[in-house]
């Protein structure tokens, strides 16, 4: 694919940038970024009420079992998101170059160098934000912590699941973890404060996606759905550097 000769600066009106059509996001990153999304719904309104029971039904326990009923509920999103999550994970070294692992950790120099400018963007001191056709440098790192607790999540849940898993269940297997996390009241603190740390993760995903997709123009929201996005032809070329200098790297 050839780049336009169009030089675009931070006043260029969009409507005059030539437009790529990119497939960026493929169909595992899609699934399992919405299954992960889907069952955090459901992980933290479950999870908030094991924490904090406040159904009052009439009858005997063993009649209703809702306390129960809804720690089974949530025990299956927990496989969900546990399976979704590591998928994802080993996608990272399988999939294509804008899910890659080094999009999320910046080993690359050139990469470490767009951290700054695209922080100015963020702090709206940079009209435009650098282009980066798939993850920038600041959302690599971002997405890079959050994975990190997602596993720590998966830890503490295993790790109280063993408490009270049936004799025969392979969930024993992970009982060492509690001594590691500090004991079951810990590992259930560390649980708790995590959630909280996911869902405010969540409000700013999710206002950072609308956000670009409006300044860039480039479909980002609905990338998530399709795979595709529609960048300026010259971030195939200079990506992430398109108001700072020339210097090439194709598809970062």
């Amino acid at each position: 694919m050839s780049t336009a000769s169009l030089q675009v600066t931070p006043s260029t009106p969009v409507k005059n940038v030539s437009l790529a059509q990119v497939y960026v996001w493929e169909l595992p990153v899609r699934i399992t970024h919405w299954l992960i999304a889907l069952s955090m719904v459901v992980l933290a309104a479950t999870g908030i009420y094991i924490g904090y029971p406040f159904l009052m039904v009439p009858g005997r326990a063993t009649d209703r079992f809702v306390t129960g009923t809804i720690r089974i509920v949530h025990s299956y999103a927990a496989i969900v998101f546990t399976l979704s999550a590591l998928s994802r994970i080993a996608w990272m070294f399988a999939g294509n170059k804008y899910s890659r692992w080094d999009k999320l950790l910046p080993v690359r120099a050139i990469r470490r160098r767009g951290i700054l400018p695209t922080l100015k963007f963020y702090l709206f001191l940079l009209r435009k934000p650098p282009g980066f056709v798939g993850h920038n440098p600041v959302a690599g790192l971002s997405y890079m912590a959050v994975f990190s607790l997602y596993l720590v999540m998966i830890a503490t849940g295993f790790a109280m699941f063993s408490a009270s898993a049936g004799v025969h269940s392979i969930m024993h297997r992970f009982d060492f973890l509690v001594p590691l996390l500090g004991g079951l009241q810990s590992a259930r603190w560390i649980h708790h404060v995590v959630m909280w740390l996911l869902i405010g993760f969540v409000v700013h995903h999710v206002y950072s996606a609308v956000l670009m997709s409006h300044v860039e123009v480039n479909g980002t929201v609905e990338s998530i759905f399709t795979g595709w996005k529609f960048v300026p032809r010259e971030d195939l070329v200079h990506s992430g550097y398109r108001f700072i200098d020339r210097e090439t790297e194709k598809g970062g």
